[in-house]
């Protein structure tokens, strides 16, 4: 299959990615949250080949903390095949995540995308001309003696009329056992969803945004540790608007708290409004940078800091055969 795959293989592709990151949290207030600095530089590399619609390619994706030995991080290996065309994408193995999948906070926080850029597993997407959707399957660990079974499943979307747009997140994720069974362990199930409505402003409009609000509804269970699922549900809202160089985004989750593997731990709290105010400093085509100064009011009584610094430089291209 590998020699049929490069004997028709018309192009040689390549793509180069550096994400500056720079992410200091002040969260001694609240106490809710860690306090931690992160700085450091990701960068990432894949050469493949494609012919007609498909890809095989493959790299590496580094991260390097400032301040710490170039082995701290653990390399990740990039390696998958894609399928894609007007209406659907498909592929399989280990790819970046970054532009393909876009959840809340609350079900997937950003440090996600730091320290695990990469889904390993399965993701698909078909698209229409009134909206779109995607599903995906991360496998994060095997069952061995010392580790426990873990994948996480999850899917997204939304429709959409004119400038009026619905929009669904899907996840679970999946805690078992180790294949020793210890007496302390207990298999743990995350699951929840988001629906939210919205509008959006014209395509053509000096100043682009969005109001959107529905519900968060979560289920967790520790088994024979919790009488089945623990449900938490709340009201989840959210407005985003960008002038220029300049803008704004406000997220509320008023209600209960919500228990996600990999959520932003706020969101744990009954009720949390977060506020960014952003800084598009770099808008070239191939080089995006963003500061965003974040306010974080716990319960309505503490408020909370952070500062994200994040500079993306992305190029790459093909190289035909002669």
């Amino acid at each position: 299959m590998l020699a049929s795959f490069f004997s028709q293989a018309q192009k040689v592709e390549y793509k180069v990615l550096f994400n500056g990151i720079g992410d200091n949290r002040e969260y001694a207030n609240s106490g809710k949250a860690y306090s931690q600095t992160i700085l450091g530089g990701r960068g990432a590399f894949e050469l493949g080949v494609s012919f007609d619609k498909h890809r095989l390619m493959g790299g590496f994706s580094h991260l390097l903390e400032y301040g710490s030995d170039i082995d701290d991080q653990k390399a990740k290996l990039t390696l998958y095949y894609q399928y894609s065309d007007k209406q659907k994408d498909f592929l399989f193995g280990a790819f970046p995540r970054r532009g393909r999948i876009n959840f809340p906070l609350a079900m997937l926080t950003d440090t996600l995308q730091y320290y695990r850029p990469n889904i390993e597993g399965v993701f698909g997407e078909v698209r229409w001309d009134w909206g779109h959707q995607n599903a995906f399957v991360d496998w994060v660990s095997r069952q061995t003696e010392t580790k426990r079974e873990n994948f996480m499943v999850g899917a997204s979307g939304e429709i959409f009329y004119k400038n009026l747009f619905l929009q669904n997140y899907i996840l679970m994720f999946h805690d078992a056992n180790t294949a020793a069974k210890e007496e302390e362990e207990h298999l743990k199930d995350y699951v929840g969803y988001a629906i939210q409505a919205g509008i959006r402003t014209n395509k053509k409009a000096s100043t682009n945004g969005y109001i959107k609000a529905g519900i968060l509804n979560s289920y967790y269970r520790e088994r024979h540790v919790s009488n089945g699922f623990e449900n938490a549900l709340s009201f989840f809202a959210e407005l985003q608007g960008r002038y220029k160089n300049v803008g704004i985004k406000s997220v509320l989750n008023a209600g209960d708290g919500h228990k996600f593997k990999y959520g932003d731990k706020f969101y744990q709290q009954k009720n949390y409004l977060r506020t960014d105010f952003i800084w598009y400093f770099i808008n070239s085509k191939q080089i995006k940078g963003k500061f965003n100064y974040s306010l974080h009011l716990v319960n309505w009584e503490d408020i909370d800091h952070q500062q994200q610094l994040s500079i993306i430089y992305v190029f790459g291209g093909k190289i035909k055969k002669k």
